[in-house]
């Protein structure tokens, strides 16, 4: 087994989980394993997240410890590894399990019709019953059915005692163990009243093999649907998958060769053909081809790339081949990061599961402790035959009360609602943060690169001190600008190149955090930024004070240009604001939000963006840390919040918001702060995540309620509660049955998040 980094988190295929008490034995177990600090198992992803401790000197022997426990608590597990090409191991496997419960349905139905048509068809039907009677013989018939029902008890039904029975015997039952204990029972006394009837007493005679032999058939059946149905949950993972392809062509001594993913390095020169997708991600050396960028930007429209552009895998080049370099491979891409992020969110375990665990711990239990209670009560004032009552309605309750429902109820809808938001651009990096999204009131977001398209332009310039001209002081400003990588240094640098100006040679450059630059060029002092830099230095800034304001009323961001201490020129710098921008606000506005707007910008630009945009409160003027404090004194007015960002000054705002949404456009620190990603700079993604938050929320809690209310309603159903005044009695086969529906009803009504339509 490959080695693992201390202090780093792995993840476990689990094989053989079938219910929710499956997962609390599988987490029991890895956490007790030395160097596990913590363990999450999804039933509905079939997986286990640990976190090592960061201490552990040989994490890899801790992963082997982990993988033991899982076998040794009854099922298998093996190690996912990250950092290699995506594959659609999830897909393969669930179509392997589908298929295998079909063979082994196909098997036990073969075997159970003709019990089930021995013993219920002379019951119900009179000339089967004659027919049994006169040419088979009743004794005979029940030998014939004994023999069939061991064989699918053996057989189709042996996975339910050998999970089963060992976990009743560590004291931890769970579903199997009550299917095993219920068809067993019927078996066994079955099996008794046909080969020793004087050990019963008169009266107790009869045979239960069509309810061993049906539960075991229904159960089997539903399992089946159930991994059919949770096929179609991981579909937005399917489609992730399907974008990677399976070859590259790799220029490699001269020549091109076609190669298997696996094997691009970084370094190797892979070439592109018209209509090919693009095998990983790397940087352009020869060709202009437009790319296709939808699975990552939304933008149907594809896009004009250079030489030196960066291309991702998964996108698709639609004209003239190009050739790149590879610079990430494997598990390294931007797709397979994309598919982590998603399997991530969706093998999360949210807070409310936590109430669902602890029900689940004495669920099973309590449901052996009613079975016990019914068969003493209605052997004890159960009508003659009282033993066969007893045993009948005992193994009603068993069937009937296996908690598949319940362990699904949550996970399912997690893993739906994340991948329909994978599919809507949204990337829950986080799980629990579809559960905290849910409950904000307030979204806050900054402005440049966010509500903006962060690329602002140098709209105006006014010289104020004679001594100069516009174009002397656009070069010296642009000669300092040149050293930042701020949106707004760009736009005066490529103001001055568009206009052909000789950019000097800057000194002694010092950038003011949120507040501007400062450079001696020529000889001179050269300050330029926001006004309170101006006021710091003690420069006089009134005679602009007109120009800054009408500036303001049209969202344009005004740069101060001091010499020597004088203020010199007032620039303006206008950012287009994203066409998403205004409607996605009004959207949030329609699902009961309110929106804040944090930026440095001056109080006028800030107030005239809002204004465009509709936003209900303006925080202008703050300074990078100053968001972190902004954020704060919002949740100390009791208001749960998101905030969304997309620059590396975002990052602390991001990590202290309830939620930090940042756009995928943005910078890697600003995307590594937050717990959901957009893919694209479509602001409406915002308001699909929180739709898509509330959604998934009501469903869960609508599976919930199902999963218990069905137990509650059917437990004392099950037990004859309704025999005493109506004569109604609930047979095992139909308990199995219901048992199967409240599965796949579940399991439907979690796949209903698929048709969740965006926001508008």
């Amino acid at each position: 087994m490959p080695a693992t980094p201390a202090g780093t988190e792995i993840d476990l295929s689990i094989e053989g989980m079938t219910c929710a008490s499956c997962v609390l034995r599988v987490e029991k177990a890895l956490t007790a394993v030395p160097g596990v600090s913590n363990a999450t198992v999804n039933l509905a992803t079939q997986r286990a997240h640990l976190i090592l401790d960061a201490q552990l000197s040989d994490p890899s022997q801790t992963t082997t410890g982990a993988v033991a426990a899982v076998k040794k608590a009854g099922y298998e597990a093996s190690e996912i590894q990250t950092h290699s090409t995506p594959t659609d191991t999830l897909t393969a496997s669930r179509e392997l399990e589908a298929a295998h419960l079909q063979r082994t349905l196909i098997l036990a139905l073969i075997l159970t019709l003709p019990v089930f048509a021995l013993e219920m068809g002379s019951h119900l039907i009179p000339a089967v019953h004659e027919f049994v009677h006169t040419f088979i013989g009743m004794q005979r018939s029940w030998i014939v059915q004994s023999v069939l029902t061991t064989l699918v008890l053996i057989g189709p039904g042996r996975i339910f005692f050998t999970k089963g029975l060992p976990a009743l015997w560590h004291l931890s039952p769970e579903m199997n163990s009550l299917v095993a204990m219920g068809a067993g029972s019927a078996w066994l006394y079955s099996m008794v009243a046909t080969y020793a009837p004087h050990w019963l007493p008169e009266g107790t005679r009869y045979v239960y093999f069509e309810a061993a032999a049906v539960i075991v058939t229904l159960i089997l059946l539903g399992r089946m649907l159930e991994a059919r149905a949770k096929g179609r949950t991981g579909a937005a993972i399917q489609h992730l998958v399907g974008l990677v392809p399976r070859q590259a062509r790799v220029i490699r001594g001269g020549q091109t060769i076609e190669i298997d993913i696996e094997a691009v390095i970084p370094g190797d020169h892979v070439l592109v053909r018209p209509g090919e997708k693009i095998p990983v991600d790397g940087d352009i050396v020869e060709g202009t081809p437009y790319i296709d960028e939808a699975m990552i930007t939304g933008e149907p429209i594809p896009v004009t790339k250079q030489v030196g552009d960066r291309v991702t895998g998964g996108t698709i080049n639609t004209t003239n081949s190009f050739t790149f370099v590879a610079t990430h491979t494997g598990g390294d891409t931007v797709l397979a990061h994309i598919i982590r992020m998603v399997e991530s969110a969706q093998g999360a375990k949210l807070p409310i599961q936590a109430v669902v665990d602890r029900v689940t711990a004495v669920f099973v239990p309590a449901i052996m402790l009613c079975a016990l209670t019914t068969f003493a009560v209605w052997l004890w004032l159960g009508p003659a035959p009282s033993l066969g009552y007893a045993l009948v309605n005992a193994v009603a309750v068993m069937i009937i009360a296996c908690p598949c429902a319940m362990g699904l109820a949550t996970p399912t809808s997690i893993m739906v609602g994340t991948g329909r938001a994978a599919e809507l651009g949204v990337l829950f990096r986080q799980g629990d943060a579809l559960q905290r999204l849910r409950d904000i009131k307030l979204i806050a977001f900054d402005k440049t690169g966010t509500l903006t398209l962060g690329k602002p332009v140098l709209t105006d310039m006014l010289v104020l001190d004679p001594s100069y001209d516009r174009a002397t002081l656009l070069s010296w400003v642009a000669a300092m600008q040149i050293h930042s990588e701020h949106p707004i240094a760009r736009a005066i640098v490529n103001a001055a190149t568009t206009e052909q100006l000789p950019i000097p040679t800057a000194k002694e450059f010092s950038a003011i955090r949120g507040a501007g630059v400062r450079a001696q060029v020529h000889d001179k002092e050269i300050l330029s930024g926001a006004q309170n830099l101006m006021q710091e230095h003690g420069i006089e800034t009134s005679a602009a004070s007109e120009q800054i304001k009408q500036w303001g009323l049209e969202a344009k961001t005004p740069i101060y240009v001091a010499v020597n201490g004088k203020l010199a020129a007032i620039m303006a710098v206008a950012d287009p604001i994203k066409p998403s921008a205004k409607s996605a606000i009004a959207a949030l506005h329609r699902l009961g939000l309110k929106s804040v707007m944090i930026t440095g910008d001056n109080v006028h630009t800030a107030q005239a963006v809002a204004r465009e945009l509709g936003i209900d409160q303006v925080h202008a003027q703050v300074l990078p840390e100053g968001k972190v404090a902004v954020l704060q004194s919002l949740r100390e007015a009791g208001q749960v919040l998101a905030f969304v960002g997309d620059g590396i000054n975002d990052a602390p705002a991001l990590a202290t918001a309830d939620v930090g949404i940042a756009i995928g456009t943005g910078t890697d620190v600003a995307i590594e702060s937050a717990s959901v990603v957009l893919m694209s700079d479509d602001l409406h993604g915002v308001a699909n995540a929180v739709g898509l938050s509330r959604a998934t929320l009501i469903n869960i809690k609508q599976n919930l309620f199902w999963a218990f209310a069905y137990n509650v309603a059917l437990v004392p159903l099950a037990a004859g509660a309704l025999y005493p005044n109506f004569g109604v009695l609930l047979s095992p086969m139909f308990a199995a049955g219901a048992m199967t529906c409240s599965s796949v009803f579940v399991i439907a009504n979690a796949l209903r998040l698929k048709r969740f339509k965006p926001v508008t």
